[in-house]
């Protein structure tokens, strides 16, 4: 996908962290961008922020009719969608598996998996019908869809879902010779300073945990930053604008995974191979906290 000027992109959770970055990018270059998000007060403070060529529409990706209606309002709007960004997502504390509720796996998956299933289903059917070249980009994460972290098992489980749920999809549309074309996004190059260390402020009442968490489970990116800091550790910062500038340049390639220094992963990925292929668990425990 070269051509970005006058084209219409639209952006779940939108409104704030990498998805806000995303939208910013993507009007610079000179698109129409349609921001979906589920915190209305915010995206309402985003769109009149960024101007005339951004559109707010309250979305819940976890329900089907919800990414269906905006659609809708997409097509009725502007015609089009070009460039879909399925981006929402959510975390649940981090738990030993045993301890986990059903309620965590609902909420989380429920938006990082069925979310960008609903995208898919809601779009790409229309996006193929327009006849023009399109394209998908759903935001995965390397705990998960490329060496999972064994504490965030819920997180990291619905993540591999997203990675191999894009896969698929993108040899789908290849294919079916459609102008289409799909990639994995893999929000990269340091910490991230995003909404997803405090998300459980989105998190419906009817899918509350039974048993509470410790609160020690829970903590805010400056907190970790600062416990890092404290236990002699200096993690860099990926500055969410560059993210996304290096996300829009991974589109315009048709890169199938748009990740900042992607090519470390070879090693990651062998070393869990031959793990695997050894009868291992490939996680390495010590590096978990775990021993």
């Amino acid at each position: 996908m070269q051509e970005f000027q006058n084209r219409v992109a639209v952006v779940t959770g939108g409104a704030s962290g990498i998805g806000r970055a995303l939208v910013k990018a993507f009007l610079n270059e000179g698109m129409k961008v349609v921001i979906a998000d589920v915190e209305e007060p915010v995206l309402k403070a985003t769109v009149e922020e960024f101007g005339a060529n951004a559109m707010g529409v309250v979305t819940d990706v976890s329900d089907p009719d919800s990414v269906q209606a905006l659609a809708d309002r997409v097509f009725d709007t502007h015609g089009a969608c070009h460039l879909l960004c399925n981006n929402a997502g959510v975390a649940a504390p981090n738990l030993d598996l045993w301890n986990t509720e059903s309620s965590d796996f609902r909420w989380v998956h429920g938006v990082n998996v069925m979310g960008v299933a609903h995208g898919v289903q809601a779009f790409v059917p229309r996006m193929i019908e327009s006849g023009e070249e399109g394209f998908v980009m759903n935001t995965s994460s390397g705990d998960g869809g490329i060496s999972p972290l064994a504490q965030q098992v819920v997180y990291a489980s619905s993540k591999a879902a997203v990675s191999t749920m894009t896969e698929c999809l993108a040899a789908q549309l290849i294919g079916r010779g459609t102008l289409l074309r799909a990639a994995i996004f893999y929000p990269s190059g340091g910490m991230l300073n995003t909404g997803i260390w405090t998300t459980k402020r989105n998190r419906p009442k009817d899918l509350d945990r039974r048993v509470a968490v410790d609160t020690a489970q829970e903590t805010t990116f400056d907190a970790f930053m600062e416990g890092a800091k404290k236990a002699g550790f200096d993690f860099p910062v990926q500055d969410l604008d560059e993210l996304a500038r290096f996300a829009l340049n991974g589109i315009r390639n048709e890169d199938f995974v748009i990740m900042i220094d992607r090519a470390a992963m070879k090693d990651t990925l062998t070393e869990r191979a031959e793990k695997l292929s050894q009868g291992e668990c490939p996680i390495v425990l010590q590096h978990m906290g775990l021993t």
